[in-house]
């Protein structure tokens, strides 16, 4: 075995073999273990945050727990409290706005990195992009002296209509912990604070603002909470935003079981607690039940829950001055942590440097989806191509800005013509055409946030004076690429889609452009599932790509080309048809007032698998440019001990003719298992990168506690004794091996 490049995920610690700078191992030298550990919040200043608090008036601390401007929350001058400074950042660090509004600042220097969605970061199956991905955002947020990131959301897909599946990272509780810690890790690592969104339970834009998410207690632990205990207990992440929703009938922002109970009592967060914008109902019982800092949308500051009613609320003695001063405490404690208060060097940053427009570049790369390549189609031959024609509106879309939320204002946001441009020899002539127009029905647009069917109204019908264009330019080419899909319009915070037909007429106009150049390939760029079956069955070529980034065109173009081979995996399920999916299929979304998680803990694969319905791509599906074997898997025994860990070793070999990486899968299942269980469950995951020709062999921890379920009688985590088998595949419906064990 030559250089060996793993980077593995598995149950309670994140590792990854590496050597020198470059992750890479030779055969024979000593592996070091990386795990990913984020810092806790210390004591050490806590004399001197006593000494501080002792000085205050009652209202400079309530200037602390409420907003003073559109991101900030109040500091106290006179005594050297700074302001706690916030910035969105899902794709990278939003533009400066100004202080009392929406309204963007105007500055010149606020210019920052574009970075692939969250949706692409899951879809790399890697663990070390992931902390590249936070590592790079921390440098850009320091760059403009910022404390807190508002940012990562990890909340599960649950729907594919979902606003922000683009920006939530995956349907699966395990994959998305081993996404979200390195990532906070690595944000972290900058004197920054990562702001972990939104807890909880928070999988649906429809009435977002009210809606009543009931939840059984297992499922909520083993699906929907993982990813926020993670992220506390590994990543230390210092800032946890409470969603809008209620959650068993309290608004999550003055929920006391879920914020002092679990969050603080169970989990030991010692971080700040902080609303989303205008998430807030209450004064005593925000604060009483767990909330530090009320942020909102535009209204006289001193009008918020936390502001001139908490005053008052002090005064006539309806809360106590000690209860105030325990949150002032935590806030203190946070800027301290990243060194905004006590003297300590803190990180300078850099932002928008050519280093971190190839952190979004590797990111991208590894992204990008292969669904179908018949015969070969792709990597694109050019021996004898002479024109190619790029047709399609996503072909010169620009996603940095757009929808309702948090975009970025970049200098460089490179479109998938352009990133042909630029790796096209000068020899191919591209022949451009729009092809459909993004159009929408403003008439019948309806609210932002209301319900479902008031997402954004397309307009479908497509112009024949752009399709004959289109058709033309396919006719004359030698090979057509289309590039469909979505953009950040139409998929957006604050509104569900309506359903998966993918808008515009783009289907009509695919088959049109089919009809005239078979060798056409059809590129996707979306956050979210879409209803695509028709199209897969009549194109030989599909390739998946993502929002991005500032280099996304280039990657893309790379990956085309053949210049990267693609290793990217569908981190949640396409289904066949939206009646498919779990919360479809139970009839359970998206609820009126309240809503019923009718699937319970069969979200995404577990549902399809466990119920035998057929994707159209299943969860962590991604082809590749050459082939792989899963060879001589095995684990280092037959029986385990409740405490002890699981070593699977398999031996990955590439049989085709070009280098690439592959993702294995490890699934577990539990044989006659006396609670309800899905068929299988991921639980261990490692990408390595094989040469042509050769093998490696990839290790793969599993912790035994790993494989518990949830024990609501108990309420503890249970591991049952007895037969358990691991499925090893690269796909949840791909499964190579089997291996039996026991649980004494």
């Amino acid at each position: 075995m030559k250089n060996k490049f793993i980077y593995f995920s598995a149950a309670l610690t994140l590792m990854f073999f590496v050597s020198c700078k470059n992750e890479t191992q030779n055969s024979g030298s000593e592996s070091v273990k990386k795990e990913y550990q984020g810092k806790e919040i210390g004591s050490e200043y806590d004399a001197e945050i006593d000494k501080l608090v002792s000085q205050m008036t009652l209202e400079e601390k309530i200037g602390m727990l409420h907003g003073n401007s559109m991101f900030t929350s109040g500091g106290v001058k006179r005594l050297g409290i700074p302001e706690l400074k916030m910035a969105d950042g899902p794709l990278g660090v939003r533009e400066e706005i100004s202080r009392d509004n929406w309204a963007p600042a105007g500055l010149t220097n606020d210019f920052a990195t574009y970075y692939p969605a969250g949706g692409a970061l899951a879809a790399t199956w890697n663990t070390e992009m992931a902390y590249t991905f936070g590592n790079s955002v921390g440098q850009e947020l320091r760059a403009r002296d910022k404390d807190m990131l508002l940012s990562p959301a990890i909340n599960i897909v649950r729907t594919p209509l979902g606003g922000r599946t683009y920006e939530y990272m995956t349907e699966d509780p395990f994959l998305n912990k081993k996404i979200t810690v390195p990532l906070v890790v690595g944000l972290q690592d900058n004197d920054v604070m990562a702001c972990i969104k939104h807890y909880a339970a928070n999988n649906q834009e429809t009435n977002r603002d009210f809606v009543d998410v009931q939840i059984d207690e297992r499922t909520l632990r083993e699906i929907y909470l993982p990813t926020f205990e993670a992220a506390v207990k590994e990543g230390h992440a210092y800032a946890v935003m409470g969603a809008y929703n209620k959650f068993r009938g309290e608004y999550l922002c003055e929920n006391d079981y879920m914020l002092n109970k679990i969050l603080r009592d169970e989990w030991g967060f010692k971080g700040v607690v902080v609303s989303d914008w205008a998430a807030v109902h209450s004064t005593v019982k925000s604060l009483e039940n767990g909330l530090d800092i009320e942020m909102g949308t535009p209204k006289p500051f001193n009008e918020f829950f936390l502001a001139d009613k908490l005053i008052a609320a002090a005064k006539n003695k309806e809360i106590t001055e000690a209860e105030i001063d325990k949150h002032v405490k935590r806030i203190l404690r946070v800027l301290f942590q990243v060194k905004a208060m006590g003297g300590k060097e803190r990180v300078k940053g850099s932002i928008s440097t050519e280093a971190h427009y190839q952190d979004a570049y590797k990111i991208a790369a590894e992204s990008v989806v292969l669904l179908k390549n018949e015969n070969n189609v792709l990597p694109l031959k050019l021996d004898g191509v002479k024109s190619i024609a790029v047709i399609g509106n996503n072909a010169t879309k620009k996603n940095a800005l757009g929808g309702f939320g948090a975009g970025v204002k970049t200098k460089r946001e490179i479109t998938p013509l352009e990133g042909l441009k630029n790796r096209l020899p000068s020899s191919v002539k591209i022949n451009y055409a729009e092809g459909y127009l993004e159009r929408y029905d403003e008439k019948n647009k309806g609210n932002l946030g209301n319900i479902t069917s008031n997402g954004p109204v397309t307009i479908d019908q497509l112009d024949p004076a752009k399709v004959q264009e289109a058709v033309e330019a396919a006719k004359k080419s030698d090979v057509a690429i289309i590039f469909a899909g979505s953009n950040r319009d139409y998929e957006t915070e604050a509104s569900d889609r309506r359903d998966l037909k993918l808008p515009f007429g783009q289907e009509e106009l695919i088959q049109k452009v089919l009809a005239v150049n078979p060798k056409t390939i059809v590129v996707f760029v979306a956050g979210a599932p879409f209803d695509i079956d028709a199209v897969s069955k009549k194109t030989s070529a599909l390739v998946w790509t993502w929002f991005n980034g500032s280099e996304g065109g280039n990657a893309l173009a790379d990956v085309l080309l053949g210049k990267v081979n693609p290793s990217g995996k569908l981190p949640w399920t396409m289904p066949k048809k939206l009646m498919d999916s779990p919360a479809h299929a139970t009839n359970s979304f998206p609820g009126d007032k309240t809503v019923n998680y009718a699937e319970g803990i069969l979200v995404g694969y577990r549902w399809f698998d466990t119920k035998n319905v057929a994707p159209l791509y299943p969860f962590g599906y991604g082809l590749s440019y050459t082939t792989f074997a899963l060879e001589n898997a095995k684990t280092d025994k037959t029986s385990y001990a409740q405490n002890e860990t699981i070593s699977v070793s398999v031996e990955v070999k590439n049989t085709g003719k070009a280098d690439g990486k592959e993702v294995v899968q490890v699934y577990s299942s539990k044989l006659d298992s006396k609670v309800t269980r899905a068929s299988k469950e991921l639980k261990g995951f490692a990408k390595v990168l094989v040469k042509a020709g050769s093998s490696e062999t990839v290790s793969i921890k599993l912790p035994v506690k790993e494989l518990a379920y949830y024990d609501v009688a108990s309420k503890k985590w249970v591991v049952e004794t007895g037969k358990y088998s691991l499925k090893i595949g690269n796909s949840s419906r791909d499964i190579k091996k089997e291996i039996n064990f026991t649980i004494k």
